[in-house]
């Protein structure tokens, strides 16, 4: 039986981080060489060394930590890995992963003034700098692009609510009629779940037809809208989106916005993934003019390389949004401390940043890795990554256009390049479908690229994303002769 000093003594290891971590840094290290097969595959080696019941006495850091640097890190995910093109987030880069560790140490609540606060406010700043935006958006770092369209269709939500004279976050949505929300038919499909969580209901979604080149009939969104109007129901928002993740388009947000605005609706522009394209000045002008939309959505934990759960929401209206979300008062609050009492303690007043501007309460301070990775490389250093991945869109491209047997199935506008082995004797469409997927299945098991896919023209297609911090020109050829390979051996059976 345990004694009482036992039992009240604290089991979790609360000195020495330095060992830990040096314990654990020798697996990092080897992990980011992305060398030797995929350890994550070898599930029957990993699984029954991680698998058990809930142990009634703990084992110890010592057991923890060997777990993690022998298992856990070598059979890791490699979304980071220099050939990795599937998907639109990728892993961080060293310093940001260093960052990551800090912040979730010493600044391990955003609110409460603190350098880790401090931090979380200059990097909002220097994000809006970064694409556009003029000073008087207000930021909120959240979890992911999921979020981050959230807050922005939530303040659209409110915008529409005031305009009816009602307040939608105290009241509910009961005030409108049949809302209705309209985008280009390839919105992103958590703006439908958005929709769904703020009450205006997924079939709230309007879709507007687009040309083969992806771009919307302005003339039928108008309409719409005018249409929608005389029938008694109420237009919220028109959402945009600046790069899709299915090919990288890029809508015309100007045009959008025009549109929404001669109606009086909130234009959302959708631009976690892509929004970062518009520092390479070759497709900037297809941006338009980002400081004169109402919100934006943007991911730092894709092409920016922060730690994944990083994603940002900008509002040009702060005060709007504030109502949006704002927190009932609550008694075990109480930092209102007068302006000419010197504060006896950092938790006797919040930092900068407002709580009323997202759905967390407690939340980690993101923003210290996103100041380290602009303060690593600067912007001329996120110009030159983006620039980098469109070229790499471009060169497969130029390369699917050079050869027989590759068809391209979508001219790149960013870092993605859609296309497909198109060989002149197979005709059927069935059978090209069962080829490119058994490409596409032969080359991620390689595992030396990592491509997706998606359908354009209801067409198969391998999708490459360019994004990751280590990837270049190597890698999309890399891509192109991995596909013609694993073509060249499945046609010869």
């Amino acid at each position: 039986m345990e004694s009482d000093s036992e039992q009240r003594a604290e089991r979790a290891r609360t000195d020495d981080l330095a060992g830990a971590v040096a314990r654990l840094l020798p697996a990092l290290d080897e992990f980011l060489r992305f060398e030797g097969p995929d350890r994550a595959l070898e599930r029957a080696l990993w699984q029954p060394r991680l698998e058990e019941p809930l142990p009634e006495r703990g084992a110890g850091a010592g057991a923890v930590l060997e777990l993690l640097a022998e298992v856990v890190i070598p059979a890791g995910l490699r979304i980071g890995a220099p050939g990795f093109c599937g998907w639109v987030t990728t892993g961080p880069t060293v310093v940001p992963a260093a960052a990551g560790l800090a912040a979730s140490v010493a600044a391990a609540q955003k609110w409460w003034q603190s350098p880790g606060n401090f931090l979380e406010a200059q990097a909002l700043r220097w994000l809006g700098d970064l694409i556009g935006l003029s000073e008087r958006f207000t930021g909120v770092f959240v979890s992911g692009g999921a979020q981050a369209n959230l807050v922005g269709l939530a303040a659209a939500r409110q915008h529409a609510g005031e305009r009816l004279g009602f307040d939608p976050s105290a009241d509910g949505v009961a005030g409108f009629q049949e809302p209705r929300v309209y985008s280009p038919e390839h919105v992103h499909h958590v703006v439908l779940r958005a929709l769904g969580v703020l009450g205006l209901g997924r079939s709230a979604l309007v879709k507007i037809a687009c040309d083969r080149s992806g771009r919307p009939d302005l003339d039928r969104l108008d309409d719409a809208i005018r249409d929608d109007l005389r029938e008694g129901r109420v237009p919220i928002a028109v959402a945009a989106s600046a790069g899709d993740v299915n090919t990288g388009r890029i809508d015309p947000i100007d045009r959008l916005r025009e549109v929404a605005h001669a109606h009086g609706l909130w234009l959302h522009v959708d631009g976690a993934y892509g929004g970062f394209g518009v520092l390479d000045e070759r497709v900037a002008d297809q941006f338009g003019d980002l400081g004169q939309v109402d919100s934006l959505a943007i991911d730092p934990h894709k092409w920016l390389a922060a730690p994944i759960g990083c994603g940002a929401g900008f509002v040009r209206d702060g005060d709007l949004l504030a109502r949006a979300f704002a927190l009932e008062p609550s008694d075990y609050v109480d930092v209102k401390v007068p302006p000419d009492v010197a504060l006896p303690s950092v938790f006797d007043s919040l930092g900068a940043g407002d709580p009323d501007h997202s759905l967390e309460h407690s939340a980690p301070s993101r923003g210290v890795a996103v100041w380290a990775i602009l303060k690593e490389i600067g912007a001329a250093g996120m110009r030159a990554r983006v620039r980098r991945h469109l070229d790499c869109a471009r060169r497969v491209a130029e390369r699917v256009r050079a050869h027989p047997d590759l068809e391209l199935l979508a001219e790149p506008v960013l870092s993605i390049c859609c296309f497909r082995c198109h060989p002149e004797r197979i005709r059927s469409s069935g059978e090209l479908e069962r080829l490119n997927r058994a490409i596409l299945a032969e080359v991620r098991a390689r595992g030396r690229s990592i491509p997706s896919s998606t359908r354009v023209h209801n067409k198969l297609a391998i999708r490459p994303c360019f994004i990751g911090a280590r990837t270049g020109l190597a890698e999309a050829d890399l891509l192109v002769d991995e596909v013609l390979a694993a073509a060249a051996r499945l046609l010869q059976n």
